[in-house]
């Protein structure tokens, strides 16, 4: 037997160090031999399930501990220094756990405690000091005898023989000496030894990688001379051999650990459920009170949807048969719980989602208003989301809308008690990108050779450094080629994967029946910080608690606002009820065959619209469908055309067996949803749905030996009803194909309401649903950007944002969309609130009458800055004035605004008031009384200024100044085009760029073109990308030559890219070069040294455009062409600057 156990190791969870990963480090553990093994991370319990069972799977004993960080109480100067605490037993473990929480929630800096809160909490605790950096490791440095003494002797007091000094030998300065120091006050004071190897780190050779990965988290580079060196090769997991050898001359500190993993005897509980208490009244019961609910409720959908008589024993039945399963299986409690908090959220009108997730299957749920989606109407199976035959806590997703879900969650604190209501710790790893980023910065490489390498790994969710070099050949080339390069990700393969940060989850909430850690550790981010727990959503389940999901949907937003919209100015009796809206409403449906679904929930995405442009839904059904069809699975399985086909009479619709067409017929003999795929096995094998559903997920799974098991088992069943054996089989073989991908029914029939209600929205309230879509992304201007583009594809008029009608949020007034505010960069809610509460006294009059009014230290000189840019001040203009110059003259005005302003606001305070009636000076229009100069702003200037304060052109477009010259070499705008055996010359504005891989994983592009006319998407193939692309960059002017093509999948134009040209160079192609035409008055004096000091910057001998100088009186004239070294390129730049020089003299020569 080994004569050494590990108890001081950090795995990767420990954050700050530690590269270990659980599995492989109880693997390593067991093919050792050894019998136990300590996990210690640094101040938490993150793995501690994960790394129990792993030990338990392996036959390795679990010793359950951490490294926690200690103070002296009452000893102001004493500073945290680690111990390592080990729970002996249960109670220990339960010790371990509070201790952990208290160290974030109950202390006044974060992941400390004082001793003494340790002492409380001792009970069935072993503690190791700590070894280097450890509570004694001070007094050891400073050779404090006395100190070392009356510290251990203080620890000893309460732990006696459970207090344990450890030492180590890894190498590091200053080991040796307190090894000799603890070795002589163990003798006295008569406490074992523990040796340890602080272990970080599985081999020797992993080193390196975990330096990078501590300064990955220190934020240092690893050359940094400041850096502190903290750990040594040796701080790997030795074997007992290893250790044996290092501490020949103490053997008792290697048969100490054995004895310590002898005393630790921890049987953790897991798989048992502990829900919360649900108060009900004292003479019933949690079953008998669920089905006096559900009953009430489900009378409550008969009126509400009018179900006749006849069908009410179906209903009865199938509710009878799910609460004698929820009941047996003890989940009453828990729909209770939903139920409850759910009617508050309603009853507080919050948005609450129609379900989500397998969930909206039962008719339970729906009677109690957890869901609101007949599931018998719709065909959903109760027991896709409860299985009988499966014992496991039920999961109910509820969607909230965003403004009201936290309020739903401290509703649930509240009621509950703060201390047994938590959300849910996630972990960050190294992806893929990232660690490529954080390695090159540790290594000290170039940002751009970094930036470039990340860039070059595809952006696909799940990709692994591995994957990326096997799909990007330039990926590849580019490592194989450079060394640096390779030696970032030779290290990034290493740290790949690693955990990294911890976060929260989503939605997850866990609600206890005590105070939460009596079940599991709690943690902060911040000191302070909200409550979550230390496991994860897989291992709170597995300790025994109940997590309730409470998720937050923007949608359920946007519909809130659009109906408040549209009922601000109704009476409450002719308020919509959008309840009743009618699922077969014609219009909507010619919308979503238009594809016209940018912000309809799911439907919007280019891949969707071009499935609906296919598909052409005319039902509710086959919205259902496309929900489910739009995944990989379907799309490259032929289930999509299948439908497709099928459903407009190109394909006849087949079925595996005939006795399967009440079950398929409603997606035309596609198998679609997981729930077919169970009653088939109901069908045809004589299953019960609660086995199927076992034969689902083993088909989900795809384990050989669980295959051949269920396969037999269906077999048997098909044989006893007659199906031919060789039928049965290529009916299971095609059910296990759609196993693979088949979808949840539930959760796409609720989600694909969703997307009904808000297709329903945009065609009956366009105005109200574009507002509050915008005004719910308001902060991603690049979504802004696509919804304005919709909203003006629709014909809807947008007002720009105006000082003296906007709100925050966009609104909508007389169907008009108002700008929002909220929407223009550098004015927040702040500046808003702001403004809008000065407005409660009157509109504002002009630059002084707003800059007085409103709260100086709340709209400051860079808001009114942004907002004179949207042109959200253009109402101040003065009469006749241009908007170029009245943006320019409120600019100029502004800082002599602001100072009359905050004069005035300081006068006030002062009490002084003006002499001759408190009449308002105008503005000062300079510090001296002088009119201020200003020139007043060009359109493209003007544009500029709205490009970077609203993310995109409001009031004109910069395509505009170019048209004239565009007409000179595309004949056609895009508006115009059709599609030609033959190149075409096209011009625009560069909208949006998206690169994609060919099938050989060459990258290629696709761009939308805009010249206001119309856009058109542009194919830059592999070969044409690879020399052009370089130019098709966002917010540019190109002009393109190329064959104009019809795609039929989209009823548009495509553009076939064969060559791109920059303005400049299309200039140079087309034009003759720049021509100074002075015929008909006289040239400057000084034209020649005016005209060299223009073009001698921009000299282009090689490549450039030449200049010619027409002049003349009234019987001749002359043409000068500067010689070849005066050819200057042909951009905007020389233009500019020759016009400002020249004026209306200078041109492009498109002529002869």
């Amino acid at each position: 037997m080994s004569e050494f156990v590990h108890l001081h190791l950090h795995s990767e969870f420990s954050l700050a160090d530690g590269v270990l990963k659980v599995k492989d480090l109880v693997r390593r553990t067991a093919e050792a031999g050894v019998p136990a093994v300590a996990l210690t991370d640094i101040d938490n319990l993150f793995a501690l399930i994960k790394f129990y069972e792993a030990c338990l799977s392996a036959g390795v004993k679990p010793i359950l501990g951490c490294e926690l960080h200690v103070r002296e109480a009452g000893n102001d100067k004493s500073v945290a220094e680690r111990i390592v605490v080990l729970a002996a037993s249960s109670e220990g473990y339960a010790n371990l756990r509070r201790l952990n929480s208290l160290s974030y929630t109950d202390t006044d800096e974060r992941a400390t405690l004082y001793d003494n809160v340790v002492f409380a909490h001792s009970e069935d605790l072993l503690v190791l000091s700590g070894g280097v950096k450890g509570h004694l490791w001070s007094l050891c440095e400073q050779q404090d005898e006395e100190g070392l003494r009356r510290r251990a002797t203080r620890w000893q007091a309460v732990f006696g023989d459970r207090y344990y000094f450890e030492v180590s030998r890894t190498g590091r300065a200053g080991e040796d000496q307190m090894l000799r120091q603890l070795i002589d006050l163990a003798q006295t004071l008569k406490i074992a030894i523990v040796a340890t190897n602080d272990v970080v780190f599985a081999e020797a050779d992993d080193f390196e990688a975990h330096e990078t990965r501590v300064c990955i988290h220190d934020g240092r580079r690893l050359d940094d001379p400041r850096r502190e060196r903290l750990y040594s090769e040796s701080q790997y997991l030795k074997t007992p051999d290893e250790m044996a050898e290092r501490f020949a001359d103490i053997p008792s500190a290697l048969k100490n650990t054995l004895e310590v993993a002898k005393r630790c005897n921890v049987q953790v509980e897991l798989g048992t459920y502990h829900l919360p208490d649900y108060s009900i009244p004292a003479d019933t019961t949690l079953a008998g009170y669920l089905e006096d609910m559900s009953a009430n409720g489900l009378k409550g959908r008969f009126k509400e949807l009018e179900i006749p008589d006849s069908r009410h024993d179906e209903y009865f039945e199938r509710h009878r048969y799910e609460l004698d399963v929820i009941n047996e299986m003890g989940f009453a409690g828990y729909f209770l719980i939903v139920m409850e908090f759910i009617a508050w959220a309603k009853h507080e009108q919050i948005p609450v989602g129609p379900g989500r997730g397998s969930g909206a299957g039962s008719l339970v749920a729906y009677s109690l208003g957890i869901t609101d989606l007949d599931p018998i109407e719709y065909d959903l199976l109760f027991e896709r989301f409860l299985n009988p035959e499966r014992v496991s806590m039920p999961d109910f997703d509820v969607d909230f809308c965003m403004d009201g879900r936290d309020r739903v969650i401290q509703h649930v604190s509240e009621l509950y008690g703060e201390a047994a209501v938590s959300q849910i710790i996630t972990f960050g790893t190294m992806a893929a990108k990232a660690v490529v980023r954080d390695v090159a910065r540790v290594q000290g490489k170039p940002y751009g050779l970094a930036d470039k390498l990340s860039k070059l790994i595809p952006f696909e969710v799940g990709m692994t450094l591995t994957k990326a070099m096997q799909d990007s050949g330039e990926l590849k080339e580019f490592v194989e080629a450079n060394d640096e390069a390779s030696e970032i990700m030779d290290m990034a393969y290493r740290l790949e994967g690693i955990v990294r940060n911890v976060g929260r989850h989503a939605g997850g909430v866990v609600i206890a029946p005590s105070t939460l850690t009596e079940f599991v550790p709690l943690y902060t981010e911040t000191l302070g910080g909200s409550l979550v727990s230390q496991y994860d959503k897989d291992d709170v389940e597995r300790a025994g608690l109940v997590k309730f999901d409470f998720l937050g949907l923007k949608t359920l937003t946007i519909i809130d606002w659009t109906l408040k919209a549209i009922n601000a100015s109704r009476s409450a009796a002719q308020a919509l009820d959008f309840s009743k809206i009618p699922l077969d409403d014609a219009r909507v449906f010619d919308l979503l065959r238009q594809a016209d679904t940018t912000a309809v929930f799911q439907l919007e995405s280019r891949g969707m619209k071009d499935l609906i442009r296919r598909l052409l839904p005319d039902n509710i059904n086959d919205i259902i469908a496309l929900v489910a069809l739009f995944r990989p699975g379907p799309l490259q399985s032929g289930a999509v055309d299948d439908y497709i086909n099928r459903k407009h009479g190109r394909a006849a619709v087949v079925y595996p067996h005939p006795s399967l067409k009440e079950v398929l017929s409603g997606t035309y003999g596609v198998v679609l949803y997981q729930e077919q795929v169970m009653q088939i096995a109901q069908v045809l094998a004589g299953f019960s749905l609660g086995q199927a559903d076992l034969l689902r997920r083993a088909m989900g799974k795809k384990k050989a030996e669980e295959m051949a098991r269920v396969r037999s088992e269906f077999l048997e069943g098909t044989s006893a009803r007659g199906v031919d054996d060789k039928l049965s089989n290529d009916i299971f073989d095609l059910m296990e194909k759609f196993a693979g991908y088949a979808f949840n029914k539930s959760h796409s029939a609720t989600y694909a309401m969703v997307s009904f209600q808000t297709a329903w929205l945009k065609t009956h309230y366009p105005s109200e649903f574009m507002s509050a879509n915008m005004s719910a992304d308001m902060q991603n201007i690049d979504r802004v950007v696509v919804l304005v583009d919709e909203v003006r594809s629709m014909g809807l008029t947008l007002l720009p944002p105006s000082i003296n009608l906007s709100q925050y949020r966009f609104t909508v007034q007389n169907e008009s969309i108002i700008y929002g505010l909220g929407a223009v960069r550098g004015v927040g809610e702040g500046p808003v609130a702001a403004i809008v509460e000065a407005r409660e006294h009157g509109l504002f009059n002009d630059l002084l009458d707003f800059c007085r009014r409103v709260d100086a230290k709340r709209v400051n000189k860079r808001v009114h800055a942004a907002l004179i840019g949207s042109g959200a001040l253009d109402e101040f203009a003065q009469p006749g004035e241009s908007v170029n110059d009245t943006r320019a003259r409120l600019s100029a005005e502004l800082p002599d605004a602001i100072k009359s302003a905050d004069q005035l606001a300081r006068d006030e305070a002062l009490g002084i008031t003006d002499l001759f009636g408190g009449v308002d000076s105008p503005i000062p229009t300079s510090a001296h009384g002088d009119e201020v100069n200003y020139v007043g702003l060009s359109t493209r200037e003007r544009l500029a200024g709205e490009k970077e304060t609203l993310g995109l052109y409001l009031t004109g477009h910069p395509i505009e100044e170019y048209e004239g010259e565009l007409r000179h070499f595309c004949k056609q705008r895009i508006v115009e085009l059709k599609a030609e055996k033959k190149n075409q010359w096209v011009a625009g504005m560069v909208l949006s760029t998206r690169i994609m891989r060919s099938r050989r994983g060459a990258p290629m592009c696709f761009l939308v073109l805009d010249d206001r006319s119309a856009r058109i998407e542009v194919a830059l193939f592999p070969e044409t990308y690879e020399k052009f692309g370089r130019k098709a960059i966002k917010d540019e002017l190109v002009v393109i030559e190329g064959e104009v093509e019809a795609d039929d999948f989209t009823g548009g134009l495509t553009l076939r890219t064969e060559r791109v040209f920059s303005m400049a160079e299309a200039r140079q192609k087309f034009s003759s070069g720049f021509l100074l035409d002075f015929t008909g008055c006289p040239i400057p004096g000084d034209f020649s040294d005016r005209l060299m000091q223009v073009l001698d910057p921009h000299r282009c001998e090689q490549i450039g455009c030449p200049v010619t100088v027409l002049y003349g009186v009234s019987d001749a004239t002359a043409k000068i062409r500067l010689g070849v070294e005066w050819q200057v390129e042909a951009n905007d730049e020389v233009l500019r600057a020759l016009k400002q020089e020249f004026g209306s003299h200078v041109a492009l020569n498109y002529g002869s």
